[in-house]
């Protein structure tokens, strides 16, 4: 998938999507990076980390505050490092870090700046291990979404996802190939200064580096 001459990504601060700003700005020109601050445990870490991210690229990094938001939302991610369970990246207990429609809130709220910005597209990065967790990672809602955003805007704006097919080990390997500077990203969901290394989504990142065979520069709380 080749980007449009100008995007604008959708950039976390973690793994996926710290790739995918590194990918787009290779692709072509990226107007913008667009962080969330919905409120979330580890939203001061990943930020943070955005906002290293982008800067080392030179592009423009913006935070859009949606807090006003969460407050009508639950999810474990919105409740404390408590509330962040500690098992295995299963369906049970994943289900609970689920932030209702976050990804079609980002994107709606991405298409109004984006075409306000002159882009052509916007860039996420959802992946194939989100897909039976997540129901707004998974290609089908993508694809319904990038007609709506289409549809909705004079620009006839895109919804690229160059990872949808991709696991979270072959994403590593696209940024090792890319240069990516992995120690400035972050996946912890319990939000605490360094990885916690027990709950899911730190457990999903170290499998993520030993099946790309890649080091692993994370610090973790936990080995």
């Amino acid at each position: 998938m080749t980007a449009p001459q100008t995007v604008a990504v959708l950039l976390s601060g973690g793994l996926d999507s710290t790739v995918a700003l590194h990918w787009a700005a290779r692709q072509g020109r990226v107007a913008c990076a667009l962080s969330f601050d919905y409120a979330s445990n580890h939203a001061q870490q990943e930020l943070a980390c955005a906002r290293w991210q982008a800067e080392s690229l030179g592009i423009p990094h913006r935070v859009i505050d949606i807090t006003a938001i969460s407050r009508h939302l639950d999810s474990a991610l919105l409740r404390g490092a408590d509330a962040v369970p500690t098992e295995n990246y299963g369906r049970d207990n994943m289900k609970q870090t689920v932030v209702p429609f976050r990804n079609g809130i980002f994107l709606a709220i991405a298409a109004g700046i984006a075409e306000s910005d002159g882009c052509g597209g916007i860039v996420i990065a959802a992946h194939s291990g989100d897909h039976s967790i997540y129901p707004d990672c998974r290609e089908t809602f993508m694809s319904a979404m990038s007609s709506a955003i289409r549809e909705g805007t004079y620009a006839h704006l895109e919804i690229l996802r160059p990872f949808i097919d991709s696991t979270k080990g072959e994403i590593v390997r696209i940024g090792r190939q890319l240069g990516v500077d992995f120690a400035h990203t972050y996946s912890c969901y319990r939000g605490k200064e360094r990885h916690c290394g027990i709950c899911a989504t730190c457990r999903e990142r170290r499998e993520a580096f030993a099946d790309a065979h890649t080091a692993d520069p994370t610090v973790y709380e936990q080995q």
